[in-house]
């Protein structure tokens, strides 16, 4: 019975389908408060944890493991929500300045942890926080990673909206083409169309992380660590919601029917903000270019394709700027951010450095 006040609360920005040219449409979900797709779903679900807490009740923990985009989302969502403290997990080194910027400027009930590892290390401690018996017996703990489904479920409400807006103008079912690195993102999109919504191909847009590139290849699953790459928040060696796309599409033959791969190189995705800006005076962040890369090779075959579009370039601007020649302006909302003062904790890559900082902090 909430759920429209939720919605109505959460959803303050638009995700518009944009058409740039007669084969070029790009679903933009960068126009929420932190510019990356992630404020879709940390807004709803930070609404809807605020709607289920009770004044007698011991607060909600959040654990947020981030690449880049999702620590920020989260962290504005939650900033002084009643009820709530979110301490969020990064790969010390591995985010745009930008991105960093966001993910340490709040304070207040959210604490920021630079994890000297990488994004998988990140994720690690995360899950295991939530095997661990201090964990269970002292913090009310929840996750605004994706895996948590309040997080991921509201993702597929933009692939309904775009896909149906699409239909209903040409009367052809679209495809999507997905930059993807833990493929949360993916598995919104699959969900939506397993419910029937007007959606032809997906197709996954990677970086030089191979696991899902070389699983459709029919090479076995093989998680590896993740190497760094321009597109920093698809650096991801083993995506945590491959679970949720093996239980949808549990054998390589479904897999392959469903979804198609490709893999972006570094100099692919610098090609491709280049050739876009050229063609649309348009910028876009490494992510984009990722999948824009892959609808350029594509198009003879799969007209009806929609980009999408994951964050603003300018969080990633000392790759873009020097690519177009020229200075990307930045969101207002993002602007402001960067005035706020910024604080982390540095913390070794294990879940019992993560426990000693917390149990440290009288939150």
């Amino acid at each position: 019975g909430e759920l429209a006040a939720i919605c109505e609360e959460a959803f303050t920005f638009p995700t518009p389908l944009v058409t740039l040219d007669e084969t070029t449409h790009v679903l933009e979900l960068f126009h929420g408060p932190t510019s990356a797709f992630k404020d879709v779903g940390a807004r709803f679900l930070a609404t809807a944890l605020s709607h289920l807490v009770r004044e007698d009740e011991a607060p909600f923990t959040i654990l947020v493991a981030t690449s880049g985009d999702t620590g920020g989302a989260v962290a504005a969502a939650f900033y002084k929500k009643p009820g709530t403290r979110v301490h969020v997990l990064y790969p010390k080194g591995k985010v745009s300045p930008r991105q960093e910027h966001q993910l340490t400027c709040w304070g207040d009930n959210v604490s920021t942890f630079a994890v000297e590892g990488d994004f998988d290390a990140c994720q690690r401690m995360v899950k295991g926080a939530f095997a661990d018996p201090w964990w269970q017996q002292h913090r009310r703990l929840t996750s605004a990673n994706s895996i948590n489904i309040g997080r991921l479920l509201p993702q597929a409400a933009y692939y309904a909206y775009a896909s149906l807006r699409y239909w209903r103008r040409t009367g052809r079912a679209p495809g999507f083409i997905i930059p993807s690195g833990n493929v949360g993102n993916v598995s919104a999109c699959l969900w939506a169309k397993r419910c029937g919504l007007p959606i032809s191909t997906i197709h996954l847009a990677t970086n030089a992380n191979r696991p899902l590139a070389d699983y459709a290849e029919g090479a076995p699953w093989t998680p590896r660590p993740s190497v760094q790459t321009l597109a920093t928040a698809m650096d991801v060696g083993a995506p945590s919601n491959i679970e949720r796309l093996f239980a949808l599409l549990p054998t390589p033959a479904a897999f392959h029917e469903a979804l198609r791969v490709t893999s972006v190189s570094d100099a692919q995705i610098e090609q491709g903000i280049i050739d876009r800006f050229e063609r649309h005076g348009q910028a876009w962040c490494p992510h984009t270019a990722c999948a824009a890369h892959v609808q350029a090779h594509v198009l003879d075959e799969a007209p009806d394709q929609i980009i999408v579009s994951t964050a603003h370039a300018s969080k990633f601007d000392t790759i873009v700027e020097p690519l177009i020649g020229q200075p990307v302006t930045m969101p207002a909302p993002l602007a402001a951010l960067m005035e706020r003062p910024t604080h982390a904790q540095v913390i070794s890559p294990t879940l019992g450095a993560l426990t000693e900082a917390i149990r440290g902090r009288r939150s």
